[in-house]
């Protein structure tokens, strides 16, 4: 082959025969690899294609190795470590991408490649299969679990929000906040959109997270990550599982408000809270000053009236319990008049039972001979009799004595406060008022039982009440009196 008809890239001294021979040029494997890489570079500088990814591998270097495919056809593709940590979206299997890079051939194990510059999504509908897909693998290591919320605080004093320090949104949130309860706000400022967003809200995440208790800046209580409304791309940092991440493991509560109400992203998902917009997680991170106000007065109110009624309740209940006692005054004179009626029937008895013996004393004399001795007999029994009436009169003195002192005991003896020193106890229900029978409470119910020295709360056993004792043996009956209530001289 002449030499003029040679390609005209080939490097000089690339053709060799040896001399005086017919024998055709050759070329090394090194030098045709060569030949074809300034070929392919130099009529393919920067192609864009459509493709799927697959195996996509990190080296420990920072590079990234994936294969492009379609429905028939795979191209090797690298993305060096300068470029990787900025691209637009970072490959994953099945991932339907559009790749902008340079066309070259790889020498060393003769393959052409393409070396990715750019990278996005193929259309919302790829981007779309692709959040759909995240959310599964997050939900299935258990990222939004509700196990996971926490309560949000009910007072925070100091609130950390993580937005753009420019834009309208934290506008918002600062005026809402003031408007509602003045609280403090600490702003991490981060871009919220672009290559860069998910990295700066997933640091500022973990930053107010670190914060120490008893730092120059005082610790959140609450946390907000909030964006604007925008497209699917917009607010795609905020489907980025390095933000994700960072939300679910926050130990402070944190309010995703990113978007419109019908924007969602992933840490909606992972965040303790959603809000449909920045302006609605303000509303939801503090209560509004003048209806906690409202409230405590309205409390207060109920309170007062509570224990109003309580009083006025254990009043009635007082009143109650003294209306089932007589009056002491009264219990007197009608053990007076007792006393009285008893001493007027001895005192007529003594008589009646003087005038018989009289009598017989009388029917007697006239029949005794002599009249001194039996005189004499006589007065010696009277005598007789006189000293045991005596005696009969003075035990039934001292008895209504005792009996009216003991009278005058009684009223003391039978009040409230006694009966409750004798062992008693008064049983009521929470509304105050005495319970007379058990089935006056249903079981398990709460009561209050009162002793003598103080008050206790009680709950009914849920079993029912308990056995009745067995009943105590019957003492032998007493001999009645005598019909005069006197007892017989002889």
């Amino acid at each position: 082959m002449p030499a003029d008809f040679l390609p005209p890239d080939l490097p000089p001294g690339s053709v060799s025969a040896e001399a005086g021979s017919n024998a055709p040029p050759f070329l090394s494997i090194t030098e045709l690899s060569q030949l074809l890489k300034r070929t392919v570079e130099s009529n393919f500088d920067f192609v864009r294609v459509r493709a799927e990814i697959s195996r996509p591998t990190r080296a420990a270097s920072g590079h990234l190795y994936f294969t492009l495919k379609d429905e028939k056809n795979t191209l090797d593709a690298v993305c060096w470590k300068t470029v990787a940590g900025s691209l637009g979206v970072q490959p994953e299997e099945g991932l339907e991408v559009v790749v902008t890079g340079k066309l070259t051939i790889y020498g060393g194990r003769s393959k052409y490649q393409i070396v990715v510059q750019t990278m996005e999504m193929a259309g919302e509908g790829a981007m779309l299969r692709q959040l759909e897909e995240r959310r599964r693998r997050l939900a299935a290591e258990g990222l939004f679990d509700a196990g996971r919320k926490q309560p949000l605080p009910v007072m925070p004093a100091v609130i950390g929000v993580v937005t753009s320090p420019t834009g309208a949104v934290i506008r918002d949130i600062l005026h809402r906040l003031s408007d509602r309860f003045g609280v403090r706000v600490l702003l991490w400022g981060t871009l919220v959109q672009g290559q860069e967003a998910a990295g700066q809200v997933a640091r500022a995440i973990r930053g107010f997270d670190a914060m120490p208790e008893d730092g120059p800046l005082p610790r959140p209580d609450l946390l907000i990550v909030a964006r604007g409304g925008g497209s699917l791309e917009d607010l795609w940092a905020f489907n980025e599982e390095e933000v994700v991440r960072a939300v679910a493991g926050c130990s402070l509560p944190v309010i995703s408000a990113i978007g419109h109400e019908t924007d969602t992203t992933l840490i909606d998902f992972a965040a303790d809270m959603r809000a449909p917009t920045p302006t609605a997680a303000a509303e939801m991170a503090v209560p509004v000053r003048a209806e906690l106000v409202a409230r405590l007065g309205e409390t207060e109110t109920r309170l007062y009236r509570g224990v109003s009624r309580r009083i006025e309740m254990a009043g009635q209940s007082v009143r109650l319990a003294e209306r089932g006692l007589l009056d002491p005054a009264q219990m007197v004179e009608r053990r007076a008049q007792a006393v009285d009626l008893a001493a007027a029937a001895i005192d007529s008895g003594i008589n009646r039972r003087l005038s018989n013996a009289a009598l017989r004393l009388a029917n007697s004399a006239g029949r005794l001979r002599p009249p001194e001795r039996r005189l004499a007999e006589v007065g010696a029994a009277l005598a007789d009799i006189g000293g045991r009436m005596g005696q009969i009169i003075d035990h039934k003195i001292s008895l209504r004595a005792a009996a009216l002192e003991q009278a005058g005991r009684l009223p003391d003896a039978t009040s409230f406060e006694r009966v409750l020193d004798r062992g008693f106890a008064l049983v009521a229900g929470v509304d105050g008022k005495p319970l007379k029978r058990s089935a006056e409470a249903a079981t398990g119910a709460d009561v209050s039982i009162r002793f003598a020295d103080a008050t206790r709360a009680a709950r009914l056993d849920p079993d029912g009440p308990a056995p009745a004792p067995p009943p105590k043996p019957k003492r032998a009956a007493r001999a009645k009196p005598s019909a005069d209530g006197q007892d017989s001289l002889f």
